[in-house]
């Protein structure tokens, strides 16, 4: 099995819960939460933009 190269997001705070991102060899995108790490979830490039996309708009409002 692959080793994942864990990165924390640029939008994670210092001092709140952080969300890092792995990619796969298969070009999966997975997302975790420093609270809960166990707990993995897995998208593609393009529902992960629509996402990124929704909060941006979302916190323009």
């Amino acid at each position: 099995m692959t080793e994942l190269n864990w990165q924390k997001s640029t939008y994670s705070e210092e001092a709140s819960s952080c969300v890092y991102l792995a990619t796969t060899p298969t070009g999966t995108i997975l997302l975790r939460e420093s609270d809960e790490p166990e707990i993995v979830l897995n998208t593609g490039t393009r529902q992960l933009s629509a996402l990124i996309s929704a909060l941006r708009n979302r916190a323009a409002l």
